[in-house]
């Protein structure tokens, strides 16, 4: 089959809509697909990769004549499906979408992210303008999450289903573990690093993780950890909160630290909140590690915290869970669809809720140690390749049939 994936963002830039589309693009050409992408993020030449890029300040990922770029790239491509990924509010990806229609081709467009009530209004505005409930789309979205408030927007006319994304789980358990059973878990729900995850990061200086250990060793704190970009919209301030508010709830005799991965702009006021509230001495900000080095620090966690509530799916969540590590996320958010309470991790209603949800794991060490035996003998099946390999060729078989 030929494949023409549009993203407004891809490689070199690293993000998880970025990671997540190279990862597709390489999986699909491993199972003997003709992929190409075309992408309004510049960069070096890569094979099959065309970048529509115009001179724009900071190097926006969008062309002011991108459909008719995008349109003369199809006719000269040709391709069976075009598949565009979207975020909140993606124009390049749109007119990528406007571009299959207008050529006549089959579309499915992925929703990376979540959309708030603010981006719901701005497409139900669109859908009255340009009526693309009507274009004969295939809809994806990355979690059930993730998916209700689009199928509120899109209505009948657009099929929205769950295609979790795509994580090779095999390569997350822990050092000299054996595979685990793929056929009784019911977690891991239909699938970046995006949302709220994380960017390789190959030539990462920051310091060490600390070596593998058994997590839960008599004597060591209990070590939680959280992956994902220090950006104002992911709260990260508010999660040192969450760690200061769990720890009271702690007995003193309960040794524990914690160590928040990534980096952004909200680096140094996090910084500052923890010189200011004294936790300096158990909570550190070591930087982005690239993947290598999370998998050797979720050696040593004993809990993972995703604490965004607007998370459309948390890759970096499902790597922990697929590392053997119990996951605390928002009932809300896409992990939900694969962290059920007590069996992968323990979910909150509410930030009170994250918090006991914390505390409770640090302070109840065999329930630690219960999660994590499940999640390291079960794997997240749904959202490994080969099962999401199949979820897209099915949308895209329904999108050709919608083509005619």
């Amino acid at each position: 089959m030929r494949i023409l994936h549009v993203s407004d963002c891809y490689l070199p830039r690293l993000g998880g809509i970025e990671v997540q589309v190279a990862d597709l693009v390489r999986m699909q050409r491993e199972a003997g697909h003709e992929v190409e992408v075309a992408t309004a993020t510049p960069g070096e030449p890569l094979p099959g990769v065309h970048r529509i890029v115009a001179k724009l300040p900071f190097d926006l990922p969008v062309h002011p004549f991108g459909v008719g770029r995008l349109l003369r790239l199809a006719a000269a491509r040709r391709p069976d499906v075009v598949h565009v990924h979207a975020g909140a509010v993606s124009p390049f990806a749109w007119m990528g979408v406007r571009a299959a229609v207008r050529a006549g081709l089959p579309v499915v467009v992925t929703v990376h992210s979540m959309w708030d009530p603010v981006t719901r209004g701005i497409y139900r505005g669109l859908r009255l303008l340009f009526e693309w409930h009507r274009w004969g789309l295939v809809g994806t979205a990355v979690s059930e999450a993730a998916a209700v408030p689009i199928r509120a927007v899109a209505g009948r006319g657009v099929p929205v289903h769950v295609v979790s994304n795509g994580l090779d789980v095999s390569g997350w358990r822990r050092l000299g573990e054996p595979a685990g059973d793929v056929s009784g878990d019911a977690s891991g729900g239909p699938s970046a690093a995006a949302s709220g995850g994380h960017a390789p990061d190959p030539g990462s200086a920051a310091a060490p993780a600390p070596g593998p250990r058994e997590p839960g060793e008599p004597g060591e704190p209990v070590h939680v950890v959280a992956v994902g970009r220090l950006a104002p919209r992911k709260q990260p301030v508010r999660l040192l909160k969450l760690l200061k508010e769990a720890r009271a709830q702690v007995p003193g005799s309960t040794p524990m630290r914690a160590t928040v991965v990534g980096d952004g702009p909200a680096r140094s006021q996090m910084e500052r909140y923890l010189r200011a509230n004294g936790m300096g001495g158990w909570v550190s900000l070591p930087g982005r590690y690239s993947r290598d080095r999370i998998r050797e620090l979720l050696a040593s966690a004993d809990v993972f915290v995703a604490p965004a509530p607007r998370e459309s799916f948390g890759l970096a969540a499902l790597e922990a869970r697929a590392a053997g590590v119990p996951v605390v996320a928002r009932a809300q958010s896409g992990v939900a669809d694969f962290v059920r309470p007590g069996k992968e991790g323990l979910l909150g209603e509410s930030f009170e809720g994250l918090v006991a949800s914390v505390a409770r794991l640090v302070r109840d060490r065999e329930l630690r140690e219960s999660i994590a035996a499940h999640n390291r003998e079960t794997e997240p099946v749904r959202s490994s390749w080969p099962v999401v390999l199949e979820g897209f060729e099915r949308c895209y078989a329904e999108a050709r049939a919608v083509r005619g």
